[in-house]
């Protein structure tokens, strides 16, 4: 006759969790030890602890080394997400405690040339509102972070689109300073590129949907599809791109929404209006549920709403019908 074991169900302790998910994500009681400003031997006695209350091993000791076991595994996909999310909420509250913040995720070249020179106008409206901008390219999951927007570039389908604004489209043109103009023969045509060092994204090629943005595609639809030019220059982010245009390096194929200022205040001109070339890519506004009914952030969204609809008259866009909804914000 089989005994059975009766199962535990007494709450486990915060502090067991967080020693376990620091030995798992070191794979070192050291390690963890250090991070968590503890001795190691307490740590170990925690794990010991949890693993008595669990009622599984945890980890696999080895002399040297430590692993997840299977029941580990899948107890620290659950145990991080909670955790960070527990982190994120107690950031909240003490931010909400004292000044409004507004927390903004975004791109490196979308924040330099075109988020921060409008942020003026904001903060002079709002000056009880603080703004926080963390530029990264990874992917950012608002329900786990502290970040309260996140301003993304995608192709429409992407499977946040259903929860996100679109703020606008863009087309593709060529630019330069006009000073670097002057000392040439007028362009008058794609080929006339010919003597001209063009500057591209080095990765074009490689990242999907970018390329969109190279130069070969914008000959091919020049019909000019083994066109190459007097030499090439490279770089990682379009802001370095752009700047690169503007101290005259050479000619530059933009995105329209990020070079309208600079097109309008006249640091750079457009080589080949007439070409221009349409992107399926677009700029997108996600909010975080949590964070949507704050009105810091109901603010800063119909302030951004604001400047996007400025940005597409800036630019010409026309409205698509499939997102003429978003286009305006309220209008």
């Amino acid at each position: 006759m089989s005994v059975q074991i009766p199962l535990r169900t007494r709450p486990v302790s915060v502090g067991h969790w967080r020693a376990f998910e620091a030995v798992a994500r070191h794979l070192n009681f050291r390690a963890a030890a250090e991070e968590l400003s503890l001795t190691q031997s307490a740590v170990s006695r925690q794990i010991q602890t949890l693993e008595d209350e669990v009622g599984v091993p945890l980890f696999l000791r080895h002399t040297r080394a430590v692993e997840l076991t299977g029941a580990g595994a899948q107890l620290l996909q659950v145990i991080s997400a909670s955790l960070a999310r527990i982190d994120s909420t107690v950031r909240m509250v003490r931010r909400s405690a004292g000044r409004k913040t507004v927390a903004i995720s975004t791109w490196a070249s979308f924040a330099s040339m075109w988020l921060i020179s409008r942020m003026e106008a904001f903060q002079r409206e709002h000056p009880e509102i603080d703004i926080r901008i963390d530029a990264t390219d990874a992917v950012v999951d608002l329900e786990t972070t502290d970040v309260d927007l996140a301003l993304r570039y995608a192709a429409p389908g992407s499977a946040w689109n259903a929860q996100a604004q679109r703020l606008f489209g863009e087309q593709l043109t060529v630019v330069a300073s006009p000073w670097l103009l002057k000392s040439v023969p007028s362009i008058q045509s794609a080929k006339d590129l010919v003597n001209f060092t063009l500057i591209e994204a080095g990765d074009t090629h490689r990242t999907q949907n970018l390329e969109w943005l190279s130069w070969q595609r914008w000959f091919e639809a020049q019909k000019l599809p083994t066109f190459e030019p007097k030499r090439w220059l490279y770089f990682n982010y379009a802001h370095q791109i752009v700047q690169a245009a503007l101290t005259g390096q050479g000619i530059a194929l933009a995105r329209m929404p990020l070079v309208a200022d600079s097109l309008a205040s006249g640091d750079l001109v457009e080589v080949l209006p007439q070409a221009r070339l349409d992107s399926p890519m677009a700029y997108w506004l996600l909010t975080a549920p949590r964070s949507a009914q704050r009105p810091e952030i109901k603010a800063f969204c119909a302030w951004l709403q604001l400047q996007a609809k400025n940005t597409r008259q800036a630019i010409g866009e026309v409205p698509d019908p499939d997102f003429s909804d978003d286009l305006d914000g309220s209008d």
